[in-house]
């Protein structure tokens, strides 16, 4: 029987939305060691905590120096964001993306499958290939698939274009781990965030974005 009013309150918890959200961020600075991270990827490493739920990620996290700027101009700049997959691409908040990024991901594409089995991968890396003419300075999350993330650096090992800057999150127990050691040792110059070990998630990589787009919101800044 459909009710209208509000139920009786039978739990003891905090509804109004603003207050969940300022303290949640105030727990994530008092449970989350931010020290070791150098002051410009500390917003970033605080909404990645607030993803998960999980502060000792910190000590998990691995970047090259110029990630933040880099990412940040190219955001800036309009450049396309390309996804692995759609559960990345609707945790993406899009006024966040000032210039009206494009947000890409191929693996719905028609001419996927095929090209995976052409490949001999999955379609998560196959749809990588769809990427080619706008990658060259775009920005790449991927929050699922290990294969995906590996496919695209042999990609660019072979000549594909680069991004501006590679945000790892694959996750699982085969390959994710693999594929993140091999983007925080790439030696192609490109800048990347990354969370090493089996932990990851769309919602990792949606939340890295999001970070590097706009930071912290005002009011739960200190």
């Amino acid at each position: 029987m459909s009710k209208t009013g509000a139920p009786a309150r039978l739990y003891d918890y905090e509804r109004d939305p603003a207050a969940i959200y300022r303290q949640s961020f105030a727990i994530v600075r008092e449970e989350a060691n931010l020290d070791p991270l150098p002051e410009e990827l500390r917003e970033a490493a605080i909404r990645l905590v607030h993803a998960c739920g999980m502060p000792d990620i910190i000590g998990e996290l691995s970047w090259s120096g110029d990630i933040v700027s880099r990412a940040r101009s190219a955001i800036g700049a309009g450049a396309p964001v390309f996804t692995d997959v759609k559960m990345v691409e609707h945790g993406i908040i899009g006024k966040y993306l000032k210039a009206n990024n494009e947000i890409v991901c191929t693996l719905d594409d028609a001419r996927v499958p095929a090209l995976a089995e052409k490949l001999g991968t999955t379609r998560s890396a196959a749809a990588v290939d769809l990427w080619a003419e706008r990658l060259e300075g775009a920005v790449v999350a991927i929050g699922n698939a290990p294969t995906a993330l590996f496919h695209l650096l042999e990609r660019i090992a072979e000549g594909y274009p680069k991004p501006a800057a590679i945000l790892g999150f694959p996750v699982g127990f085969v390959g994710a781990a693999e594929s993140k050691d091999a983007l925080a040792d790439n030696p192609f110059g490109i800048p990347f965030l990354t969370l090493r070990g089996r932990r990851g998630g769309s919602a990792l990589a949606s939340a890295a974005v999001n970070a590097l787009a706009a930071g912290l919101p005002e009011e739960v800044r200190q």
